[in-house]
This record gives C-alpha cells, sequence and structure tokens, in this order.
C-alpha cells in the first residue's frame, strides 16, 4: 500500500477505533483512489487526505419531549457538517434507533463524494437522531420534531446548511421540522430544508426520484456492457420505502421483472410479479407491514428474517437491488446472490454491501452500481428543488425526471471515464470515488489550508 495512504489508515483508525461503519467508508474510498495518490505525491504535504476524512464540526445535542403519556423522552441528536467546499452543507436526516455517531460520520462522508458527482454546488453532511417514529402518534411525531429543530435551527440555513429526510424522516416529519423552523426564525426560507410537500414549495418528482435515478443509472451501466438492458430481467428489491417503491415502478416501466420486496422483518415473493399498487397501499397508506401482501395474493410467499441476512438474497435473480439500510447485503448472501446468476447489483441504500460483500462482487465480475453513484438521483433533485426556491418558480414533473435522467448519465459516464483513466474498467466502486476526489482535491488546493 501506498505509504502515505498507510499512514492515514492507521491514524484514523486509531482516532476512531469504535466508530465501524465510519471506518469502513473511508478505507473504501482511501483503497480506491491510491492511483490518484501514487500521481499526486504532493497531496501529503498539505495533508490533503487528513484534511478530507476529517469533518469540518460535528453537532451533537439533546432532544426531550413529552408523549401521549406525559411522560418526558429525552433522545441525541446529531447534524455532521462535513465538507462545505463546494457548497453549503447538504444531505438528510435519520430517525432511527441506530442512529449514533459512527452512522451520522459514515453517512456524512459518503454524502461528500455523491453530491459532488451530481455536478451541482452542494456540500456534504448528515443528521439525525436515535427516536423511533415506528408506532408513534402524529402528535408525538410533532413535538419530536419541534424539539429537534429548536436545536438544530441555529446551525442551518439556506446557505450554510440544507436537511432533507432520510429513513424514518418523510414529508410529515420535513413538514413539522419546516414549521417550527419558520416560527422560529419568523421568515419564509423555502431552501433550508428539501423534501417539502408540494403545497409549500416542495418539488415534484422528488419522492421518487432516488428509485428512478439508480434504473436510470443501471440502465446506463447494463448498456454499457454488451448493450444489455431491463427488459425480461428478474429483479429483487429489499426495502418497502421511498427508494424501493419507486426503484420497482421505474424498473417495471422498463420491462422487468420485479418478484421481491421485504421490510425489516421479512420479505414477499411473488412469482408472478410484485404488485406495486398494493405494496403502496400497505406502506404509503397505512404504514403497515410487507406481510400484509398475502392477504391479498394468496400465491405469494413470506420469508421471515432470522438473522443479518435477509431472506431476499436467496431468490434467484438477475438484477438485486439492496434499498433498504447500510451493510444489509453480507459475503453470505452476495455468495447465494452468484451462485444464483446474478449479473448485477445496483446499491439504492447507503453503503447496503459489506466491504467483505462488495469485494465478492468485484472478484466475480459482477456489475456493481456504487451507492454514491447510483442512489445520488435523491440529492440531485433535493438540490433541484433548492434551485425553485430560490427562483420562486415550479418545474413541471417531466422537466425534473429529465433533468434527473440526464444527472444520472452524466454521473455514469464520470465514474466509467475515471476507471478508464485508471485502467480499472468496469470497477465503478473505484470509478465513483475517484472521479469525485479529483474534484474535491481541486477545491481543497484551489480554496487553501482552511
Amino acid at each position: 500500500m501506498n505509504k502515505y495512504l498507510e499512514k492515514v489508515l492507521n491514524e484514523v483508525t486509531k482516532k476512531n477505533f469504535s466508530e465501524k461503519e465510519y471506518l469502513q467508508a473511508v478505507e473504501e474510498v482511501l483503497l480506491s483512489i491510491e492511483p490518484v495518490i501514487e500521481k499526486h505525491p504532493e497531496y501529503e504535504k498539505i495533508a490533503l487526505l487528513e484534511r478530507m476524512i476529517e469533518p469540518e464540526r460535528i453537532i451533537t445535542f439533546r432532544v426531550p419531549y413529552v408523549n401521549d403519556k406525559g411522560q418526558v423522552i429525552v433522545h441525541r441528536g446529531y447534524r455532521v457538517q462535513f465538507s462545505s467546499l463546494i457548497g453549503p452543507y447538504k444531505g438528510g436526516l435519520r430517525f432511527d434507533p441506530s442512529v449514533n455517531q459512527s452512522i451520522m460520520k459514515f453517512l456524512g462522508f459518503e454524502q461528500i463524494f455523491k453530491n459532488t458527482l451530481t455536478g451541482l454546488p452542494i456540500g456534504g453532511g448528515k443528521g439525525g437522531s436515535d427516536f423511533d417514529p415506528k408506532g408513534k402518534s402524529d402528535g408525538e411525531i410533532m413535538r419530536f420534531c419541534q424539539s429537534f429543530m429548536t436545536e438544530l435551527q441555529r446551525h442551518i440555513g439556506q446557505d450554510v446548511d440544507v436537511p432533507a429526510g432520510d429513513i424514518g424522516v418523510g414529508e410529515r416529519e420535513i413538514g413539522y421540522l419546516f414549521g417550527q423552523y419558520k416560527r422560529i426564525k419568523d421568515t419564509y426560507e423555502g431552501g433550508v430544508l428539501t423534501g417539502k410537500g408540494l403545497s409549500y414549495g416542495g418539488s415534484l418528482a422528488r419522492k421518487e426520484a432516488t428509485g428512478f435515478g439508480l434504473i436510470y443509472f443501471m440502465r446506463e451501466m447494463l448498456a454499457s456492457n454488451n448493450n444489455q438492458s431491463l427488459k425480461d430481467k428478474t429483479v429483487t428489491i429489499s426495502g418497502s420505502g421511498n427508494v424501493a417503491i419507486y426503484a420497482c415502478q421505474k424498473a417495471l416501466e422498463y420491462g422487468a421483472k420485479v418478484v421481491a420486496m421485504s421490510d425489516s422483518k421479512g420479505c414477499v415473493y411473488d412469482k408472478n410479479g410484485i404488485d406495486l399498487e398494493l405494496v403502496k397501499e400497505i406502506k404509503e397508506q397505512r404504514r403497515g407491514r410487507i406481510y400484509e401482501y398475502l392477504n391479498i395474493h394468496k400465491q405469494a410467499e413470506y420469508f421471515e428474517r432470522e438473522n443479518e441476512d435477509s431472506p431476499i438474497w436467496a431468490i434467484k435473480t438477475d438484477i438485486a437491488l439492496p434499498c433498504a439500510t447500510q451493510n444489509e447485503l453480507t459475503l453470505n448472501s452476495a455468495k447465494k446472490l452468484v451462485t444464483n446468476g446474478v449479473i448485477a447489483i445496483g446499491e439504492g441504500a447507503n453503503m447496503p454491501c459489506t466491504k467483505e460483500a462488495t469485494e465478492y462482487f468485484l472478484a466475480n465480475n459482477i456489475l456493481l452500481a456504487p451507492a454514491k453513484a447510483a442512489n445520488a438521483g435523491g440529492v440531485a433533485t433535493s438540490a433541484i428543488e433548492m434551485s425553485q426556491n430560490s427562483m420562486r418558480y415550479y418545474m413541471p414533473f417531466e422537466q425534473v425526471d429529465n433533468e434527473l435522467n440526464k444527472i444520472m448519465i452524466n454521473i455514469f459516464n464520470s465514474c466509467k471515464s475515471a476507471a478508464k483513466e485508471y485502467n480499472l474498467e468496469n470497477n465503478y466502486v473505484a470509478g465513483a470515488n475517484i472521479a469525485s476526489f479529483t474534484k474535491l482535491a481541486k477545491a481543497m488546493i484551489a480554496q487553501g489550508i482552511v
């Protein structure tokens, strides 16, 4: 290994030894950019890597709220403002019991590279809380969001830091957060949050964007490899939130057959093809569980999750789209997919494949669309929402979708070109990291030691 890279990896591991998700994200990037570091030994003198992997700021705060029983509950809130090299910090808020500083830092680090790939002027950040909205009343969620924003509002602004939604934070939560921000600031600052409702500054196609963008990237990747397509391919999709649902919708539009979807409890397999409208009704309208699918489609099968390996990855498929959460696809699952003849993986969630699974796919020449490139459609459309807010103008759905499509094509071409430049053809993981790192390095050098 390059000596500079080895030194930086040792230092970051020593400083952050308990933060496994963050270390995993940093290691993946640093190892894949080794050819660039070899080409630019001058980066060590200015400590470019050390500055890039250290967040500009980490904010941790308490979030107390009153539940419906009148009890005061206290949670912990985070905002990691990782990099403002290219624009205001931009990244979602996650409300989930798994949230901790390591996950926030890993997501913020990934966000820098993802946002850079879009070609839009947005930096990288991430935030959230260990609050679980599942099973909570609207009143409890509203009071929690108001308490969370009471502290967060000190640190954000449409030209400073622009949060959005992530796991556990949808249009309802964004509405409560925005209302509290507006109440405290006494001003309408539409661009301070994205993922807003259409009635008060949101963008058409934002809800669909991450899922649609994933399929646009997959379309380009397949076409670039033996002119393949999604048509008549069997697809399995983990998750059943926005990303999974709209990846499913777009895959169906391109002629694919989606046979399985999941949630945290298990997965549904329908050999006749998933009834997407029913999944939308269960998940978007009733906030129910995926096993309720069998109440209507008796022929479908349900497999309950028993360990860290989701049963969805044991189902034979051409294309697998992990769209649930980080490290959901393990080495064991990767081996099952390869044995069953998978040809391509598309990461719809953030870092859904473990390090070992990623390495196994690449070693077996499986096409792998990395998250920081393939799921960038959501943040790209958030940036489009920010632009619309600034212009006091609304774009029609088709215009936003067309812009998203062009952005995803450009992202794929950037990954492909960067990989080719360093003789790493078809390694889109390395291509994504190299393309974004190169731009970030130039911006850092241009701005001096800050």
